[in-house]
């Protein structure tokens, strides 16, 4: 594998980790073990059955989790200390341990940098979703999403310059909406905080009456 579709490899798995980790860690580990893709650096760990049963249960927990409108939101919230630095883990993973320590803290810096930026677009999203009551732009969401890591991967394997220009567009995409996104997040809590105060106001009135 050429540098340049390391670089793919490893930046493909750190933005897709910020998605859904656990499928990408399964989906990895299982092309790697039966020969479909080359995992480059030190990701062959991912091909260790340990590794693969690991990640293969966790992701059918949060396949299932990820589409419960509400919780989808608490499993994001919780994983942002996961994701993260997983992305940040696979980057320096797809770099060889020989290669230069300076290398692979620029390596670390990227993945997480690439992870944080699917993981907040893809969290802020769903808060907005989940204000509405009916589950079903919640299921969209989620399948899309997991189609979305399985197309990132296999261009990221194959189709490195594909790859990169893709992620480029989502990246620019990500820096102008995610602060709008989580400015609709406050908005929303904001008036939920509004209307909890003004229905306590209105139970305490009764109960003083």
């Amino acid at each position: 594998m050429d540098l340049i579709q390391t670089i793919a490899a490893g930046s493909g798995l750190a933005w897709a980790s910020g998605l859904r980790l656990y499928a990408v860690v399964f989906l990895a580990g299982m092309l790697g073990r039966f020969g479909y893709v080359t995992l480059p650096g030190d990701l062959g760990v991912l091909t260790n059955w340990a590794v693969i049963g690991t990640s293969g249960v966790l992701f059918a927990v949060e396949f299932f989790a990820d589409k419960i409108p509400g919780f989808d939101s608490v499993w994001d919230a919780i994983h942002t200390f996961i994701r993260i630095p997983a992305g940040a883990m696979l980057a320096v993973g797809a770099m060889s341990s020989s290669v230069d320590p300076a290398w692979l803290l620029a390596a670390g810096l990227i993945g997480g940098t690439l992870a944080s930026g699917s993981h907040l677009t893809k969290a802020g999203t769903r808060a907005l979703i989940n204000t509405s009551p009916e589950p079903f732009s919640n299921w969209a969401a989620s399948f899309s999403e997991e189609a979305l890591v399985v197309g990132g991967l296999y261009a990221a394997f194959t189709q490195p310059w594909v790859f990169f220009a893709l992620l480029a567009i989502f990246m620019v995409l990500a820096i102008w909406l995610v602060p709008k996104l989580w400015r609709g997040v406050r908005f929303v809590l904001q008036r939920l905080r509004g209307l909890r105060d003004s229905v306590s106001g209105v139970v305490a009135g009764r109960q003083t009456a």
